[in-house]
């Protein structure tokens, strides 16, 4: 465990102030469930709840389906990061955090088609630097009226347009992962 040099106490209502600092450095935001935790030493730990995380397993399996029946780079996320992938380029995007551009999407609940030529590809995490995919598809996953995450289709093909099949199929991995949190 890393030590902040911060300390906080507990007022009355038995409350602590997370500092923004280490808000802003773990992207707490304000409504983001914490999951506690306590260790045989005293000490209690937070951490940040993922319901997509808790599918970590099915998942991972949802994501291999897709790229078997697609073909493209498959990735199933939460709001923050990446949860399972599938793909060619699986191992250096599992578990990188989200870009952005990705979360903004997310929030508005909007979904995205894009390929080079027709739209912007969105930049899918923080280590992407653009020109990588030149083909995107993105969906949220909504539960409860709340965007919890997203399921989204990559390639880096130059040929590889994604269209109307890659968003159905988004859609529907989308609209199952959303109705298996609701349960």
């Amino acid at each position: 465990m890393k030590a902040t040099g911060i300390v906080r106490r507990i007022d009355e209502l038995g409350r602590v102030v997370i500092p923004k600092e280490i808000r802003r450095t773990l992207r707490i935001r304000e409504g983001d469930p914490l999951e506690i935790f306590t260790d045989r030493e005293g000490e209690v730990i937070l951490k940040k709840y993922s319901p997509i995380g808790e599918l970590g397993d099915f998942a991972k399996e949802y994501a291999e389906a897709l790229h078997l029946a697609l073909g493209h780079t498959a990735l199933i996320c939460d709001k923050d990061s990446i949860i399972a992938a599938a793909g060619a380029n699986r191992r250096e995007l599992a578990e990188k955090p989200l870009h952005d551009e990705v979360e903004q999407i997310m929030k508005r609940r909007e979904k995205v088609v894009a390929s080079e030529g027709k739209g912007v590809v969105p930049r899918i995490t923080t280590d992407d630097h653009g020109d990588v995919n030149r083909s995107a598809v993105v969906v949220p996953i909504l539960a409860a009226g709340d965007a919890i995450g997203a399921v989204i289709l990559v390639s880096r093909e130059a040929d590889a347009a994604m269209g109307t099949l890659e968003l159905k199929v988004c859609e529907t991995a989308a609209n199952f992962m959303g109705k298996q949190m609701e349960n």
